[in-house]
Order: structure tokens, then C-alpha cells, then sequence
């Protein structure tokens, strides 16, 4: 297949890129519009592949989205291009109503005209897939896990502008006929993460001997999914999901987020120890909560791992090993965006000059 991956510059889209190129034998047409989160050499790999293309594009631009389609022959087209962070949302939510909102129409339009163009086996084979968040559902309780058939509760900009894509999705499907997917995943990490999330803002600013500030008292729950483990699972449900189905993907590791800092540091002081040889939780603080901030999410994936065969292959342990050595060798990618587009400044109460956390 040629396949058109929407923000492939970013954190999971670049890992969706790489796993294309790597295991499959499919091209990619990599969109993105090159936003402040979006790195280029997180592409490097890849980027001189004759499968791999790379057009900067807003997907807002319908009618340039259309050409490109049209000229790739597209068979199918995976839909990552969004905003994602809560804090940001909460600063700025037009930016994420045009993008994850408009942008998905956009997006849904073209594939639709393109759709109904397509000969034979090529109309009946084509896929939107439409990756979104376990944000959409809201908050859990402490026993209670996400399925595909919870009802939607979003509580932030971000969250309600996903949930707002994925029903627009469904419409594409039901009205149209439109045959998409939908993906609803739990917390990433892994290498290439733009640091003003948690995990790799906790290790940068570890290494740097900075704090490690942590919201509230640090109880709030999130289960934790490997970034290939996830781009993996997409490529599956691509190949392997029935048009109009839902699918949850989770790693089945659910930390608060003090035991995430604190198992973070545990392992660096044995990887990267301290001059002082003290411990890296000596670095930790606590900061206000963020406003509106869902206590638990969890995510029951045992569907597509049922009816598609697909199950996480890391720990949390594992893969957050795997992340901080990925940090520690790869300065050279994550020390620019600290020094030009993002320097740890709290996002989300308008604060200038605290620190931030994800």
C-alpha cells in the first residue's frame, strides 16, 4: 500500500513513519505542518528511503491535501496531525478547535472524494484510520477500566476537540459509508518525545541536576504504552480492523505518577549516577495541580487483542529503560528544543515563570 500519514513529523507519527519503512513493504507520504512539537530529525533514518516521502502541509488545506492524495494514488491514510497537550489546550484552545476539529473535517473530506473514485478492489480495500485518545472518555474511578463502548466525558480543550474528531469519524462512516477506524490509546513514551511531556522532561531535567516538579501530590493514575508497541498496534488495526470499529490500545501498565517519577529515578541512578552520588529524588518537587485534572485513565484492550492478535511487547519497566538510555545517547536531539522552542515553562495557568510538568 501507499499509505498518507498525517503529522508523521511528530512524536508517535514519526514512530508510525519508522515502522513502515523498517518492518513492511508499504510506502509512506508523510503531511505535516511542521508545528513547534514536529521534528524533522526524528526522521533521519528514514528520510533517504525511495518509500518514503516528505510534504509540509496544514491539513486544513483541503484542496492541497486533495492534490496529494490524488497524486500519490493513496491506499490508505492514517490521521495523526492534532494537539496534544493538555497544558497548551488550556492556554490556547483555538489552535486545537482548527487542527484536531476543522483539520479532521479537512482531512475526512478528501479522503471521502478520493474514496469514492477508487476502482474495485482498491475502493473496497481503502482505510481511514483515525487515532485518538483515551482522554476523550474523562476520568475513572479506581477500579473501573476504558472500553470501546464508555461513554464520552472529556474534560479539557484538548480532550473535547479529540472527542469532537472521533464523532465526526463516525459520522464520515455512518452517513457516507466512509470505511474508517478509530484507535483510542492510553499514555505514550519513548524516544523522540517532545520534553514538555512527562517522562522526558523528567530525565532532561534530571540529567541537567533541575527540578522535577510533579502535580499535586502525585496520585493521578495513567496507564503507560511504548511508543512502538503503539505504532505497531496502528499498523495492525490498519491492516486487520473492520471498517466502523473502535479499538483501545494500552500497555497495561498503570503507575501514578510518583511511582513514574520515582521508578524513573531509581533507575538512573543505577544508568547515570549523580556526581554527589546522592539520588535524583532528591530533585523532586510538587507544583499546583493543573486545572480540571482527570484523576485515572486505564484502558481495556483486551479487543484488539482478541480479534486482532496484537498485545504489547514492553513493560513499563523495559521501556522506560529503553527511553532514558535513548536520552542519555541523544542529547544532540532534545538539548535544541530546550534551548529554542521549549524551555520548561508551566503551561496551562498562564504562569510565566514556574516550572512545568506533563
Amino acid at each position: 500500500m501507499k499509505i498518507l500519514v498525517t503529522g508523521g513529523a511528530g512524536f508517535i507519527g514519526s514512530a508510525v513513519c519508522r515502522e513502515i519503512i523498517a518492518n513492511t513493504d508499504h510506502s509512506v507520504v508523510n503531511v505535516d505542518k511542521l508545528t513547534y512539537a514536529a521534528n524533522l530529525t526524528s526522521l533521519a533514518s528514514i528520510s533517504d528511503n525511495p518509500r518514503y516521502k516528505f510534504v509540509q502541509l496544514d491539513i486544513c488545506n483541503s484542496g492541497g491535501l486533495a492534490n496529494i492524495v490524488a497524486a500519490e494514488n493513496i491506499d490508505a491514510i492514517m490521521h495523526l496531525a492534532a494537539e496534544s497537550h493538555v497544558d497548551r489546550s488550556i492556554d490556547g484552545p483555538a489552535a486545537f478547535i482548527e487542527t484536531n476539529i476543522v483539520g479532521t473535517y479537512s482531512v475526512l473530506e478528501v479522503a471521502r472524494n478520493h474514496w469514492e473514485k477508487l476502482p474495485g478492489s482498491r475502493r473496497d480495500n481503502f482505510r481511514l484510520h483515525h487515532i485518538s485518545t483515551d482522554e476523550v472518555y474523562g476520568t475513572l474511578g479506581e477500579n473501573d477500566l476504558f472500553t470501546e463502548t464508555s461513554k464520552y466525558d472529556p474534560s479539557s480543550p484538548y480532550s473535547a476537540s479529540k472527542a469532537a474528531s472521533d464523532h465526526l469519524v463516525r459520522a464520515w462512516n455512518h452517513t457516507y459509508g466512509l470505511p474508517s477506524v478509530i484507535t483510542n490509546c492510553s499514555n505514550n513514551y519513548g524516544p523522540y518525545h517532545f520534553p514538555e511531556k512527562l517522562i522526558p522532561l523528567m530525565i532532561t531535567n534530571a540529567v541537567d541536576g533541575g527540578p522535577l516538579p510533579i502535580y499535586g501530590k502525585g496520585n493521578n493514575v495513567r496507564d503507560w504504552l511504548y511508543v512502538e508497541d503503539h505504532a505497531r498496534a496502528l499498523l495492525t488495526v490498519l491492516s486487520k480492523g473492520a471498517p466502523g470499529e473502535t479499538y483501545n490500545i494500552g500497555g497495561n501498565n498503570e503507575k501514578t505518577n510518583m511511582e513514574v517519577v520515582e521508578f524513573l529515578c531509581e533507575a538512573l541512578d543505577k544508568i547515570k549516577p549523580r556526581d554527589d552520588a546522592n539520588s535524583y529524588k532528591e530533585q523532586i518537587s510538587f507544583v499546583a495541580d493543573r486545572p480540571g485534572h482527570d484523576f485515572r485513565y486505564a484502558i481495556d484492550s483486551s479487543k484488539i487483542q482478541r480479534d486482532l492478535g496484537w498485545s504489547p511487547q514492553e513493560t513499563f519497566e523495559t521501556g522506560l529503560e529503553k527511553t532514558i538510555i535513548w536520552y542519555l545517547e541523544n542529547e544532540d536531539w532534545w538539548r535544541p528544543i530546550k534551548s529554542n522552542t521549549y524551555g520548561g515553562t508551566r503551561l496551562g495557568l498562564n504562569a510565566e515563570n514556574s516550572k512545568s510538568t506533563a
